[in-house]
């Protein structure tokens, strides 16, 4: 496998020493980037990666579709991904959630994750409408891996396969509201829905190991320290999310791999399990990495190129098939 991206990134870039376009011309990756008005009238950004070398004579082999997770967005630290997947021959298309890049929306609110759904689809459709003959993949990391799910929940048929890379399939106990906080959680998402919820730890300290890579996180210009603790009505939401992706996980009969760490302290290891279980998938993989917290892209070179390396080849062979 060719090294990560990432790994040639520093606290302050994740292009490292080079500017973007730089960065995309030494990875031989075509990149664009739009804004689509969605139909609920919110401007949302929008981008695709795809490899130089590809023409009418050497297509892409596949499509990608790739939903970041909470407080993230398509670009900064997550592109890097998007691009070494796009090395391996796919054109790959990610959208920032409302309320989050540069997107519009309030920041980091998502009282329903209703409307982010639809937003995904009608951005994803559009990039398919345009490949019909390619088999396409939906991949998710944290909260994205939840709305990838209900995503193929909703379009059954319609995609080849589903990769959750640490899904938020439960919030961890030792990540959730402190008592009894918790149980106060909808009267609270009601009479203050723009609260900001205090859990047990702060988000970008629990999800990436590496300190320079929690600098670089914070280092984006776009995120902002009061993203690291959701609104009431978003924590809530996010909450019967997970309630919601245990009753029906079992409709869950696309290729499905399940990525995720063992020592992560956001989402819980155990419900992932739950979900690969009970997934009514025959071509289902189940790999939960020893050492590996809740961002995959978070950790040091030996546990990320282990990690990336079971999704790179599980896509490679799915697009045998």
């Amino acid at each position: 496998m060719s090294s990560h991206p990432i790994l040639h990134a520093n606290k302050t870039s994740p292009f490292g020493d080079l500017t973007p376009d730089e960065f995309y011309q030494k990875h031989q990756v075509h990149h664009t980037h739009s804004f689509i008005s969605s139909n609920n009238k919110i401007k949302l950004y929008t981008q695709t990666w795809r490899p130089v070398a590809q023409s009418q004579a050497h297509p892409p082999c596949g499509v990608v579709a790739m939903i970041h997770g909470y407080a993230s967005e398509s670009g900064w630290v997550f592109e890097t991904t998007a691009v070494a997947i796009a090395k391996l021959g796919f054109l790959v298309c990610a959208i920032d959630l409302p309320g989050h890049g540069r997107s519009e929306g309030p920041r980091g609110h998502i009282p329903s994750v209703t409307p982010v759904i639809d937003n995904c689809i009608q951005f994803f459709d559009e990039v398919r409408a345009s490949n019909r003959h390619l088999p396409a993949f939906l991949y998710g990391e944290s909260l994205g891996g939840t709305i990838a799910m209900f995503i193929c929940l909703r379009q059954t048929g319609k995609w080849h396969g589903l990769v959750l890379n640490g899904a938020m399939c439960g919030v961890s106990r030792n990540f959730k509201p402190v008592w009894p906080l918790e149980k106060l959680l909808p009267a609270a998402a009601m009479l203050a829905p723009n609260w900001r919820v205090v859990v047990s730890g702060n988000l970008v300290d629990r999800s990436y190991k590496e300190k320079w890579k929690r600098e670089l996180v914070r280092r984006c210009p776009r995120t902002r320290r009061v993203f690291e603790h959701p609104p009431a009505s978003t924590a809530l939401e996010l909450l019967r999310v997970c309630e919601e992706v245990g009753r029906r996980c079992r409709e869950v009969d696309l290729p499905l791999l399940v990525l995720h760490g063992e020592d992560d302290v956001v989402c819980d290891v155990e419900s992932a399990e739950v979900v690969y279980e009970l997934a009514a998938s025959t071509d289902k993989t189940l790999k939960v990495v020893p050492g590996m917290g809740h961002q995959l892209i978070g950790e040091g070179k030996e546990i990320l190129e282990e990690g990336f390396e079971v999704v790179f080849s599980w896509l490679k062979e799915r697009i045998k098939k």
